[in-house]
């Protein structure tokens, strides 16, 4: 198919054969990239949602946190982190990408688990301090574990978001996906073939994960009847 003399798909198959080791490198980064963003980003987000739960006068600071968080846009928390944060302490792009993407998505799980915990009946907790256990240590025995399994299916969303915001890591220098497909579009002028074989990695790796979110849901529903 030709579109307008612009696209050649001679060219996009040609590319997409020449590319792949570079694409397949470029892969793995960005999903490590995503990788440890979703970790350090449940790890902020279970805290936030906890403090948010304590009581009203720490709900503020939650509340300011995740509205400030979210009222901004990503790719202006990845330039603060890496070029503010470069004034006081050292960080590699990766950890400033990954770092930014974090406290990005740190602002939607602290909501998904704050949503998954209150969904949790009452009763539960009382239960727990009837047979004498702390609030806390009923929220860690009785409390978290449902709640992280409700909360599953909506963190695999935030994951798969993640995935395609990692792209603007781009703007830091990071040869991640898209910036690979950048440097490759440059070199060569294949501008359109490039940037589709780009989406189409783009799409398999959002597949692979949509599957495994999928799989894990189905599971967690198998072990709850």
């Amino acid at each position: 198919m030709i579109v307008g003399g612009v696209f050649s798909i001679e060219t996009f198959f040609s590319e997409l054969i020449r590319t792949y080791p570079f694409f397949l490198e470029a892969a793995w980064l960005t999903l490590r990239i995503t990788l440890a963003a979703v970790l350090l980003g449940t790890v902020i987000g279970v805290v936030v949602a906890l403090i948010k739960l304590s009581g009203p006068v720490l709900k503020v600071f939650a509340d300011i946190y995740i509205t400030i968080i979210r009222g901004t846009p990503l790719i202006v928390q990845i330039f603060v982190l890496y070029f503010g944060f470069s004034q006081v302490i050292q960080l590699s792009p990766f950890w400033s990408a990954s770092l930014a993407l974090a406290v990005h998505n740190s602002a939607y799980i602290a909501e998904i688990f704050r949503g998954a915990i209150q969904s949790i009946d009452k009763g539960q907790m009382e239960a727990g301090r009837s047979l004498g256990m702390t609030s806390s240590l009923t929220m860690r025995r009785i409390i978290m574990p449902q709640a992280m399994r409700r909360a599953v299916p909506p963190l695999g969303n935030q994951f798969i978001i993640a995935l395609k915001d990692s792209s603007l890591a781009a703007f830091v220098a990071i040869g991640e996906l898209f910036r690979t497909a950048q440097g490759i579009a440059a070199g060569t002028f294949n501008t359109m073939e490039t940037y589709l074989i780009v989406a189409l990695y783009y799409l398999v790796m959002v597949m692979i994960l949509t599957w495994i979110v999928n799989r894990v849901e189905h599971r967690l529903s198998v072990s709850e009847r």
